[in-house]
């Protein structure tokens, strides 16, 4: 959007703001008269001399009386030779007049004159108010209907009067109903529904009438299945105000970031939103943002929620959500960017590793390759990270009410009046306002064996003799298993994992990312190698071949915990040339899931170890070499293929 700033001088500037970022401006409505002022004019300097100038000037002055450091005027804020950009303003146009803080009607043809300046009744300038040719112009319609603030000004820039904000009716569902004639739609009158219902009722009728397609055509049930949810929310209801006027809109692009400190609530703060304002969306999605795989899962996750209501969804029905990730992405992208499905709503979560400059950590996320492409919908991204700033940001900051940490305190503890406890009182001020209550500012992830999603059993059972005890004792069966789980659930540091991926083995536990930065920082201070082997163990051996049935349900599910590993691997915290078989299957599973890249890594890894333990014409390391020449002959590497082949081949015709 193209604001004019009118500066000290009696100049005017232009500056451009895209998305979000567009500040608070006052906005010109009015008739197009000789000598209008464009774009051109106004960069070439010869606006000016112009008859249309004094309009402009008009604006500026008044927006500048108003508080207001940037306007908006049609004839010089559009580029009119660019056919593209004409057509995208024409579009934003209701937007654009909706969004402003203030409209001026500069109505032209109305003057007020001196000598009836304090006749209040009668005025001449009444009669030529009504009169005004402004109020048989097509588009000044919805420049009426738009704005919140308006105000009619004569020709001479003074103000004449503003448009009733006020009206009142004895029942509040009367508000909506009011409405249905200029609307022109009809729909039952149901009294003691209450006003935000009858309004809402009335969109939807409104939608129809003037787009011909209902909002159901786009709908998708409401669920949290995938998300952990708590049954008592507590506080923020600053926060969620905030969110609901920064979201709401015509179903143009709206963004929210919440940003903040690990545990301190974003992600049940947008549980809580979505539960209360489910109605406003045909569809709520949800995401979870940690890493790349993880994302791409939850778009799996999202086409088949899409399909199991729409089976004929356009791109999506044609798709085998079971094969390629990044075509299950583009088909959900293209969906939401369909005409007219503007009301979802896409939550972002967990975004705690963004693709930002300075940042060189590989697995970092650059969310904006999974945003759908058109202008429309509604997007909730949580995160720790306060550098992520596109969109309208809130930090979520320490809860600064000890009641309200009490209460946290006795919904979870299922104790009551807690508030007359003098210890509650001591431990809610020591905890600090912070609901998770665990600090973890200043840790990293450095440290950790497993991700901290989706641990479950079939995982853990590949011990032999020579692993610990007690991991023997903990995977020896299911009962074994899940009765050391219940313990950790008991104490809140793992829970059942939401995930709603499709499973054939045991259901998984996850721990909080901030208890998992904890278990790290406080309990894992020194590094110990052979659990980091173990845990590199149990993922290589878990890694399904193509035979068995359905291998890409597991393999989807390993693949945060191969990233781990492969980690491990390349920054030495593993060093075991034993280890090299795991480091081919990581190698193997890349591939199959198309990270090349990563295979890459993982076969040359596997490559130094089995040189390093068994020789260089061991078949284990032959077979390493010539899978590194199938994997350089999908890369396109050709002569890097030729080589690993003739490597290969000289070694097996030795052997």
């Amino acid at each position: 959007m193209r604001l004019l700033e009118y500066n000290d001088k009696g100049e005017f500037s232009l500056a451009e703001f895209f998305g979000d970022e567009v500040p608070r401006y006052a906005i010109l409505s009015h008739r197009w008269g000789a000598e209008e002022v464009t774009l051109a004019d106004l960069m070439d300097g010869n606006g000016k001399k112009m008859a249309g100038y004094s309009k402009i000037q008009f604006c500026g002055e008044q927006s500048k009386r108003d508080g207001l450091q940037y306007f908006w005027v049609d004839t010089c804020c559009i580029d009119k030779s660019n056919s593209t950009e004409v057509a995208e303003a024409i579009n934003s146009m209701f937007r654009w007049y909706q969004n402003a803080t203030k409209c001026y009607v500069y109505l032209s043809d109305v003057s007020r004159r001196p000598f009836d300046t304090d006749d209040k009744s009668n005025a001449p300038w009444e009669s030529r108010f009504r009169k005004s040719r402004w109020f048989t112009r097509g588009w000044t319609l919805q420049e009426l209907i738009a704005p919140v603030s308006l105000g009619f000004f004569s020709e001479e820039g003074e103000l004449l009067g503003d448009k009733a904000e006020s009206r009142e009716t004895t029942c509040k569902e009367d508000r909506a109903y009011s409405l249905l004639g200029i609307f022109d739609v009809n729909m039952p009158l149901i009294y003691g529904e209450g006003k935000e219902k009858a309004l809402k009722r009335l969109r939807e009728e409104i939608d129809k009438a003037s787009k011909g397609i209902k909002r159901e055509d786009f709908s998708v049930a409401f669920s949290l299945s995938n998300v952990s949810d708590v049954e008592h929310f507590v506080a923020r209801e600053a926060e969620l105000v905030e969110m609901h006027r920064t979201l709401s809109g015509d179903g143009s692009r709206r963004t929210v970031v919440l940003h903040g400190l690990g545990g301190i609530g974003k992600t049940q703060l947008s549980v809580a939103y979505t539960k209360r304002h489910k109605d406003s969306y045909s569809a709520i999605f949800w995401l979870n943002i940690k890493d790349e795989d993880s994302l791409k899962q939850s778009f799996t996750r999202i086409a088949k929620q899409i399909l199991r209501e729409h089976p004929l969804a356009s791109r999506l029905s044609n798709i085998d959500t079971n094969e390629s990730l990044d075509e299950v992405v583009d088909a959900v992208k293209a969906w939401l960017s369909l005409p007219n499905n503007r009301r979802w709503l896409m939550i972002y979560d967990n975004y705690n590793n963004p693709k930002l400059p300075g940042n060189t950590d590989p697995g970092a996320v650059d969310i904006r390759k999974f945003l759908p492409e058109s202008y429309q919908g509604s997007i909730l991204i949580t995160t720790r990270s306060s550098q992520v700033r596109f969109g309208h940001t809130i930090q979520i900051r320490k809860l600064g009410d000890v009641g309200d940490s009490l209460e946290i305190l006795s919904n979870t503890s299922r104790r009551e009046r807690l508030i007359d406890d003098p210890d509650a009182i001591k431990l809610a001020k020591e905890l600090d306002g912070l609901p998770l209550a665990l600090a973890t500012a200043g840790a990293y992830l450095d440290q950790a064996y497993f991700d901290s999603q989706d641990l479950w059993l079939e995982l853990l059972q590949h011990s032999d003799s020579n692993d610990p005890d007690w991991v023997q004792q903990l995977a020896k069966d299911e009962l074994s298993f899940h009765n050391t789980v219940r313990v950790l659930s008991n104490h809140g540091f793992v829970e059942v994992d939401m995930s709603s991926q499709e499973l054939i083995e045991s259901q998984g536990y996850s721990m909080h990312g901030c208890v998992h930065l904890w278990t790290v920082h406080v309990l894992n201070q020194s590094w110990d190698y052979d659990l980091a082997k173990l845990a590199v163990k149990f993922v290589g051996s878990h890694i399904q071949g193509e035979k068995t049935v359905r291998p890409w349900l597991i393999q989807r599910r390993l693949l945060q915990h191969a990233n781990r590993s492969s980690y491990l691997f390349l920054t030495r915290l593993v060093t075991d040339a034993r280890m090299a078989w795991a480091c081919h299957n990581l190698g193997n599973l890349y591939k199959i899931h198309g990270k090349l890249v990563e295979a890459e890594q993982m076969y040359q890894q596997a490559l130094q170890g089995y040189k390093k333990a068994w020789g260089i014409e061991h078949t284990s390391t032959l077979d390493t070499v010539n899978n590194l020449r199938s994997l350089y002959a999908d890369q396109g590497k050709l002569v890097e293929a030729e080589q690993m082949y003739q490597r290969a081949l000289q070694g097996y015709e030795k052997a």
